[in-house]
């Protein structure tokens, strides 16, 4: 099996210099500290997952500022599987994030519009120091929550550290989710604080965000929002009129919340390595998406090491992380202020006006390190552009990154000739449950096409099969687990009781005491690359946005489609010739309805506005009967394995395994879609 796997694996690069790289400085510097003779990555990475006293010697290497320095670096926590982390010590996130402050370039914003502006790590120490004074001055305090719908830019970015600076914990999503959604984050964090943009730009429209803000801060001002701030105009830049804010309970523009400033000096409340900073939200299955609450400790030492040792990211760098402001790739793009680098950020489509714009744009601004997703890659290539070709020779571009979902082998070769020939092509592996990467670059190690260069510094990858055997030399694919705790493991979930036992039933409800992530991974035994296969559980993946299928059943159970749907079952399809994961979603009416083009569409707009354009699914099929547990459970992982192209024997669990049989033909969607749509297949209606 790990021959069929690996089968197409081929060596693409060799580091040139691997000894100018600052993993290996780290290895020199352990060796010199503790008197050892670690040779290689290798046995680097076993020393950083055997001995704890690693989080201490990166604590060193990297810098990390602190009041009060650490001791030691493990304490009892609250459950035995997040223990608590440098017990005693005393710091603050913004305060590592700022650690510059002269007129170098922090950050250059730029937009779909064409709009450039770049802000010096001083003047956006001032920013943040504004932000933070009004905050304080209406009533901010350690512990409490600031929300924000946000775009990519730099105003968000200071919203983020200034919240940070004080103790408060900062969450946020993109503009393009709908109220629903937001309202199924917030109304479990219950924020104090909400910024808001008044307006989004995409793919050349500019869209009005007025009423879906209305909508939000008139739910949360009942409980316990106390100010909404509205930001000036993304395309515009200006402030909405006094008539608005008038209509907006609790909301008034960002210049009058600034108005506050009583020029007092920006400061940094020292705070334990794990006081929260960060709340995400996962990709849950059922229900509202869990809150997971990451320590600013945490966060801070994972991302700095993740952006220093894997990325080689140093001071003179220019790091550019295409992301939005919902996805664990923005706070982790943050990062790059914390190694002194030049950031960009990026709002709005990367198509628009055209693709070339974007390119021609990366490479003009020297960005050294890029950051992006597969799926953009496809699409390039689908457009004919070559990069180098129609563009330029991409000279300062270093190292080119992917993450989100599975880099396929013909795309490392094409990126490592359409860009330049001495860029690194990478790709990693990790999420928003634990802002990190578990599997990722590794500059001293060679690239293979086809897989990910190695396990993380002070991750201990492992893969189990089903009986929790680690099957990681055999190739074949297995469970990705992690046998042993890290700083970023999140410290709990919102709104979990004491014994965190909504924590323990996400992470440790397979493998006791050990972390199951979710992901279908194999290691090459040959090259020690890693492959992922896919998600194992019913999180959905389209295009690297991870949601789960819970958010799209929250929709269809409104009265208006529940009078005509008597149940539906969302999974994702990949299957081995497929590029990307698309969303199927399968509905079975109630007698005397049928899924007509007019319904079907409605279910499409209903889903679009609730959350976003990415939720939309790529093929709805009317079923007529579903799978269920014995215990009257729908059975979404056995449905997506079917249509996958797996073959799935129904456990004694299943109560009716009859029903599985009618989700083989979908195998093959292509001429499943175009049979329906002659209606040559009357049990699907597209």
């Amino acid at each position: 099996m790990s021959q069929d796997l690996f089968a197409g694996s081929r060596l693409l690069s060799k580091p040139v210099t691997p000894e100018d790289t600052n993993v290996e400085v780290l290895r020199r510097f352990i060796n010199r500290k503790h008197g050892l003779n670690l040779k290689d990555y290798s046995e680097l990475h076993e020393y950083s997952v055997t001995n704890y006293t690693f989080w201490l010697d990166l604590w060193q290497f990297l810098g990390i500022l602190s009041s009060v320095p650490p001791a030691k670096v493990l304490g009892e926590g609250y459950i035995k599987e997040v223990p608590q982390w440098f017990p005693g010590a005393r710091l603050n996130y913004a305060e590592n994030m700022l650690w510059r402050a002269d007129d170098g370039i922090a950050i250059t914003e730029t937009n779909e519009t064409g709009h450039v502006a770049s802000y010096s790590y001083r003047e956006l120490r001032e920013l943040v120091r504004k932000i933070a004074t009004a905050l304080r001055l209406h009533g901010l305090q350690p512990g409490d929550r600031v929300a924000a719908i946000i775009a990519n830019r730099t105003t968000s970015i200071a919203i983020a550290l200034a919240t940070a600076s004080l103790g408060g914990i900062f969450t946020s999503t993109a503009t393009d989710m709908g109220v629903k959604g937001v309202l199924d984050r917030y109304r479990q964090v219950l924020p104090k604080f909400i910024f808001s943009e008044t307006e989004s730009i995409y793919a050349g429209k500019t869209f009005n965000l007025i009423p879906k803000v209305s909508e939000v801060v008139q739910d949360l001002s009942s409980k316990g929002l106390g100010h909404a701030i509205l930001l000036p105009g993304i395309k515009s830049g200006q402030e909405v009129s006094q008539e608005v804010v008038n209509s907006i309970p609790l909301s008034k523009t960002l210049s009058a919340f600034l108005a506050s400033d009583d020029g007092r000096p920006l400061t940094f409340e020292q705070l334990p390595f794990d006081h929260p900073l960060y709340i995400l939200y996962s990709s849950g299955t059922t229900g509202p998406p869990k809150c997971i609450v990451h320590s600013g400790g945490g966060v801070l030492i994972q991302t700095k090491k993740e952006l220093i040792a894997h990325l080689d990211i140093g001071i003179h760098d220019t790091y550019f992380q295409f992301t939005t402001t919902a996805w664990m790739m923005w706070p982790y793009m943050l990062a790059g202020l914390a190694c002194g680098a030049r950031m960009i950020v990026y709002e709005g489509s990367p198509f628009y006006p055209d693709v070339k714009t974007y390119l021609k744009f990366i490479d003009e601004q020297n960005v050294n390190v890029f950051g992006t997703s597969p799926r953009f890659i496809s699409e390039v290539q689908g457009r004919g552009v070559h990069p180098r070709r129609d563009i330029g020779n991409f000279e300062a571009l270093r190292r080119i990154t992917t993450t989100g979902a599975v880099l396929s082998i013909p795309q490392y070769g094409w990126m490592k000739t359409a860009f330049n020939d001495r860029a690194v092509i990478c790709a990693g592996s990790g999420g928003t449950d634990i802002c990190g990467a578990f599997v990722s670059s590794v500059p001293v190690l060679p690239v293979y096409a086809g897989e990910m260069q190695g396990k993380t510094l002070g991750v201990a990858v492992g893969i189990f099969d089903e009986e929790g055997k680690d099957i990681s030399e055999t190739g074949v694919a297995g469970e990705l687990v992690c046998t042993r705790p890290h700083p970023s493991v999140p410290i709990r979930f919102w709104g979990d009781d004491a014994r965190g036992t909504k924590f323990l039933n996400a992470y440790y409800d397979t493998y006791p005491g050990i972390w199951r992530h979710g992901d279908f991974m194999a290691m090459n035994p040959r090259t020690k690359g890693y492959m992922i296969l896919g998600r194992s559980d019913g999180v959905l993946n389209p295009s690297g946005v991870r949601f789960g299928s819970g958010e799209i059943y929250s929709v269809l159970e409104r009265p208006v489609f529940s009078a005509r749907i008597d149940d539906t079952i969302c999974v994702g399809q990949r299957r081995p010739q497929d590029k990307d994961e698309r969303v199927l979603l399968f509905v079975k009416m109630r007698a005397g309805h049928k899924l007509d083009p007019a319904f079907e569409q409605s279910i499409r707009a209903a889903i679009r506005s609730a959350l976003s354009r990415r939720h939309v699914p790529a093929y709805i099929f009317e079923v007529e009967e579903l799978p269920y547990t014995v215990n009257g459970k729908k059975i979404e992982i056995a449905v997506k394995k079917i249509v996958s192209g797996m073959r799935v024997v129904a456990s004694a669990t299943v109560a009716n395994p009859e029903s599985l049989e009618s989700y083989y033909k979908y195998q093959d969607i292509e001429k499943f879609a175009q049979a329906a749509k002659k209606g040559n297949d009357r049990d699907a209606k597209l």
